[in-house]
């Protein structure tokens, strides 16, 4: 088996509205926006300057419907980049961005492939002997699990399944496209790409299952680090590492008060 890396990258949410925070503050939304842009530049920025041979991105590209076309002659622009670096682009719907919500008012770019929400279909990369398994979301909620309709593994390839999901019930994201690990386990792929959740979580490492987490945290419900995987095969070594390109960190500080003096104390109201 040819030696091959990839970039597993999920829920840019490009266009979100970040409602919440421009309530809050109307000077920091923006400059938000501004980052969930500037990031996905960023991360094609370090998939050419690393010669990856193909980029996954598992759902959620879009935030929801356009107000206008600009977000997606955005997206299109930097996947062009990564086409004429002759990195391969293979990506699906999720619940954000689904079939039914965002228009095909942009039509994308040879070299970039998205999965069919009818079924779950299978992409050959014949030169890396690679077979890439996916499906889009054709409608916001999808309650049915898709796993287990997903085709069979190929003999003698590395099988990728892309997969928005809810694996085993994330807590605090809907419950779409719901399927257990053991579903995923099962079907003898030998790396699972997620998306849906986002918080990096490696949820298996033989084979390798994984939410490499969104690439900018939206508010303070998304702390940490953020980014994307960089997966390098070779044979049957599969070796995982962070891309973190964030651009805006949220944190959750706990402050210990304990011995603090209390305004009451002092005659304070």
């Amino acid at each position: 088996m040819t030696a091959f890396s990839f970039i597993h990258a999920a829920d840019l949410h490009l266009g979100s509205p970040l409602v919440g925070i421009s309530a809050r503050d109307p000077e920091l939304a923006p400059r938000l926006a501004a980052a969930s842009r500037d990031v996905f530049v960023a991360l094609v920025g370090q998939a050419i300057a690393l010669r990856v041979d193909f980029m996954i991105i598992a759902g959620d590209v879009y935030d929801g419907e356009w107000r206008d076309t600009s977000i997606g002659l955005f997206f299109n622009r930097q996947v062009s980049r990564l086409i004429r670096e002759g990195i391969r682009v293979y990506t699906l719907r999720g619940n954000h961005d689904a079939a039914s919500v965002v228009t095909k008012s942009v039509r994308l770019p040879d070299g970039v492939y998205e999965f069919s929400s009818r079924s779950a279909d299978t992409v050959l990369l014949e030169d890396l002997k690679v077979a890439l398994h996916g499906r889009s979301f054709p409608d916001r909620a999808v309650p049915e699990n898709y796993a287990v309709s997903y085709p069979p593994a190929r003999q003698g390839w590395f099988n990728i399944g892309l997969l928005h999901t809810s694996c085993d019930g994330r807590p605090g994201h809907d419950p779409y496209a719901p399927c257990s690990l053991d579903d995923l386990v099962s079907k003898g792929y030998q790396y699972w790409a997620l998306g849906h959740v986002h918080a990096f979580e490696l949820l298996h490492s033989d084979p390798h299952i994984i939410y490499p987490g969104n690439l900018q945290g939206r508010g303070v419900h998304e702390c940490g680090a953020k980014g994307a995987v960089l997966v390098k095969v070779d044979g049957d070594e599969v070796s995982v590492e962070r891309i973190i390109v964030d651009r805006a960190r949220w944190f959750d500080l706990a402050i210990n008060l304990h011995g603090m003096i209390s305004g009451s104390s002092l005659g304070l109201p």
